[in-house]
């Protein structure tokens, strides 16, 4: 199978609610009773279309090819009172970190961020009342009752956007799969020719004491991703959900370290200004072909942010890294 061929992060579906059942308009009537008054019931409420949070996905896969989704109508109301049974809801599992959105406006409607949390997409119709809530005492056999409220029909978009701790920023060919797989049990596809990473990949880094951190590698970012140059800005927005941004920086970059720092920061601050506000660490990689003297040189060049030498081959300055990380995590 093709890599990304069972990751999705964005589907469009069309949301059909359930209609509302009718009121009963029933006068009521036994072999004791020839003229009684309304006992129409109530119809009952058409189901909603509804989305819930499931920890256990990572991806929208399972409703790429599902395009319509119709949730059940509302039964009409009875006599002696008896309502319509309610329209089936239809609930549809999404992972952590998805976002609702009216396909018309692009207005966004909801988040989902919680195990188990569950929000409505489309409404169903209202049932409509029985003719005994319009009885009066002018008005005492009245022989009409309410319509149920039709149901809805919308075009959605679900987007998910990754949740984690730590996400990994830089360049194609930066090293940041391959810190990835050393820090934790995630195995990315690693190659030595650009964009090797075609999805966001996940990880559980462990740390001191039994606890643990989730890091994301996303695709490569090239310069002018922001305004649509290669793969970058459709998995720019995953980095909006991560509380911590780790730069990955290669020590053979053909570039200062400064220079290229910079470029990853402008193009996330041109797509997102918020992303500024994140907290950022430094990861200068392939540190192993550098000398006490090289690195030394290097220093007077880097940002004024936490930074440290890894490499990830020689698992060199892993420890510290996580140290920096949790850190920055907590404050956070």
């Amino acid at each position: 199978m093709a890599q990304g061929s069972n990751f999705v992060d964005y589907v469009k579906i069309c949301c059909r609610s359930g209609q509302g059942g009718a009121g009963s308009a029933h006068l009521h009537r036994d072999k004791f009773t020839s003229k009684g008054g309304p006992d129409g019931g109530d119809g009952g409420r058409g189901g909603h279309v509804m989305l819930k949070g499931n920890s256990q996905l990572w991806t929208l896969l399972h409703l790429k090819y599902r395009k319509h989704v119709i949730a059940e109508n509302g039964e009409p109301g009875g006599s002696a009172l008896k309502s319509g049974k309610t329209g089936k809801d239809e609930i549809l599992e999404v992972p952590l970190g998805t976002i609702a959105r009216d396909a018309e406006t692009g207005k966004i409607l909801f988040e989902i961020t919680k195990d188990g949390e569950t929000r409505i997409l489309t409404p169903g119709g209202r049932g409509g009342q029985g003719n005994w809530h319009f009885k009066t005492p002018t008005l005492q056999t009245p022989r009409f009752s309410q319509p149920g409220e039709p149901g809805l029909e919308q075009w959605m978009i679900l987007e998910l956007k990754v949740l984690a701790d730590v996400g990994l920023v830089g360049f194609p060919n930066a090293g940041k799969s391959t810190l990835l797989s050393v820090l934790s049990a995630a195995k990315p596809e690693i190659a030595d020719y650009p964009f090797t990473t075609l999805v966001p990949n996940l990880g559980i880094v462990s740390y001191r004491d039994n606890r643990s951190f989730v890091m994301a590698d996303i695709p490569g970012i090239i310069e002018g991703a922001s305004t649509g140059k290669g793969l970058g800005l459709r998995f720019l927005r995953h980095i909006e959900r991560n509380s911590v941004l780790l730069f990955l920086v290669p020590a053979d970059t053909g570039r200062t370290i400064h220079q290229e720092y910079d470029i990853l920061l402008k193009e996330l601050e041109d797509y997102n200004p918020e992303l500024m506000h994140k907290p950022r660490i430094l990861a200068i990689s392939k540190s192993d072909m550098l000398d006490a003297e090289l690195m030394q040189e290097m220093e007077a060049d880097v940002p004024a942010i936490p930074y440290v030498f890894i490499s990830s081959v020689a698992q060199k300055g892993m420890l510290e890294l996580k140290d920096m990380l949790w850190k920055a995590i907590n404050e956070n």
